[in-house]
């Protein structure tokens, strides 16, 4: 969206994302990301955790359910969204809290590393919501390519 800020965020996730549908069946996500600084006490030699600052996330259709699928509680994952803030009122006291609405997010490489699998469509133009895992990769001997000049598509190192 035009005018909103894009937020880049790293931080954990505090639970599971909950995946839902809407009653027209458009796949959503939710989960909440939780960062907070930590610093070297010098004088203890301790580190210490600051505050911690929670948002909460909403990523839609087929990214909601890769999200659902790939991503755990305790994880650390990058977000990138826009920032959107909502007022409401609860018990009298008008309260407002940040949202992020989410275009991208993946698991952190800083502390672990990831396997990524493209997704496939599994339905045809009739169904373009229908997403599935991909088939395992075939054996392709080295140097053998299609269009490729017969080059593999290995790196040389």
């Amino acid at each position: 969206m035009v005018g909103l800020p894009e937020l880049t965020m790293a931080g954990t996730l505090t639970a599971d994302p909950e995946l839902r549908f809407t009653q027209s069946g458009v796949a959503v996500a939710n989960f909440t990301v939780a960062c907070n600084p930590r610093t070297l006490n010098r004088q203890t030699g301790q580190w210490e955790d600051g505050d911690a600052t929670f948002l909460r996330c909403t990523i839609w259709r087929e990214a909601a359910e890769h999200v659902a699928e790939s991503l755990k509680r305790g994880q650390r994952v990058i977000v990138v969204g826009q920032l959107r803030q909502r007022s409401y009122e609860h018990e009298g006291q008008k309260r407002t809290t940040y949202e992020l609405d989410v275009t991208e997010v993946g698991p952190s490489l800083k502390w672990a590393t990831a396997e990524v699998r493209k997704a496939v469509r599994t339905g045809g133009a009739a169904d373009p919501g229908a997403w599935g895992t991909p088939p395992a990769p075939a054996s392709v001997p080295a140097g053998v390519g299609a269009g490729n000049g017969g080059f593999a598509d290995e790196p040389p190192f």
